[in-house]
């Protein structure tokens, strides 16, 4: 038997950093991921996570632990390929540090990703856009922030992890022209800015004054925003939208919806998918396509170019052959 933890605490603390060159965030969830799975099957194992070993997690505990996180948490069949991705990563460092449990790592990476669904993606309207970024109050400290953030949100398609780590030295010096997002992937990107973004940020910094944090947006209490206290402050701020533009009560508004709207706004303002991807940070437009499937104007397009086919009307036959019949009724699903 091989201990886990010792094993985990050295993929976390030392490979995934060192060798892998990860960045904190993917640190974080893994170890997010690790946290879960080790609590689930300490309660299945009846022990403490303290004493769990690597053998303890076989193949059925992982794919029970993925319904847990799909059924019992209610999580997207996204986030449950997420918690497996950082299994197999796991397994894989074990693969050579421990060949003992080769076997055992191998029967891990067989186990399948789930299909997801492929759907369209939720946007706000201009309007609603505009509602939402004049909701929040700029006469006093919070508002003036929550301002800020909004039009950062949207007018640059961030996420909501590129957001919150915006530090005060993205700017160039004197100016508030361009901001430096560091991405996803460690890829960076330079945005210029609109000038009513800038006036938002240019305010919001005037308000926020000079302290020792270097990290744009804060708490209260003066520390960085939290992913928690993003969603607060937008939940709240689409409440008091509604008032101006009802039919923001009737979608659900985060902060990636911004960054699909900001997307969705600026492809139909250029027609151009590439600028988006560039813009979003994309690393390739396969990322970016999702826009064009939610966008009528390119197919409104196809459909004025093309005449509609002049195809006579048939009459179906059911096949007579049981076989043919049976399959014909599974191709079909029914």
């Amino acid at each position: 038997m091989t201990p886990l933890a010792p094993h985990l605490t050295t993929f976390l603390v030392d490979h995934l950093p060192r060798h892998r060159n990860a960045s904190p965030h993917t640190v974080a969830t893994y170890a997010d991921s690790f946290t879960l799975l080790a609590r689930f099957a300490a309660e299945l194992r009846r022990r403490r996570p303290i004493d769990l070993q690597i053998e303890d997690l076989d193949p059925d505990l992982i794919l029970a632990f993925l319904d847990h996180v799909e059924i019992g948490r209610r999580n997207s069949a996204a986030t449950r390929n997420v918690r497996l991705a950082a299994v197999r990563s796991f397994f894989r460092y074990i693969e050579y540090k421990i060949p003992s449990c080769l076997d055992h790592a191998l029967r891990i990476h067989a186990l399948p990703q789930k299909r997801t669904d492929m759907r369209l993606i939720d946007t706000l309207t201009v309007d609603e856009v505009k509602a939402l970024l004049a909701a929040p109050n700029s006469r006093d400290y919070g508002g003036l922030r929550d301002r800020a953030m909004l039009h950062m949100a949207y007018a640059c398609g961030l996420r909501a992890s590129e957001l919150l780590s915006i530090q005060m030295t993205a700017f160039p010096p004197g100016s508030l022209a361009t901001v430096r997002i560091h991405g996803k992937g460690r890829r960076e990107r330079v945005l210029p800015l609109w000038r009513e973004t800038q006036q938002a940020v240019r305010g919001w910094i005037g308000a926020r004054g000079i302290t020792s944090e270097q990290t744009l947006f804060l708490n209260r209490l003066g520390e960085p925003l939290s992913r928690d206290g993003l969603a607060l402050v937008l939940a709240k701020h689409v409440r008091q939208a509604a008032i101006a533009c009802p039919s923001l009560l009737s979608k659900r508004v985060t902060p990636h919806v911004l960054r699909h709207s900001c997307a969705a706004h600026t492809l139909a303002a250029t027609g151009d998918i590439r600028k988006v991807s560039l813009w979003l940070g994309h690393a390739s437009l396969r990322s970016t396509e999702v826009y064009l499937r939610a966008d009528a104007t390119e197919k409104l397009a196809i459909l004025a170019a093309h005449a509609p086919p002049g195809v006579k009307p048939g009459r179906f036959r059911p096949p007579s052959d049981k076989l043919l019949a049976m399959l014909a009724t599974a191709r079909n699903g029914t």
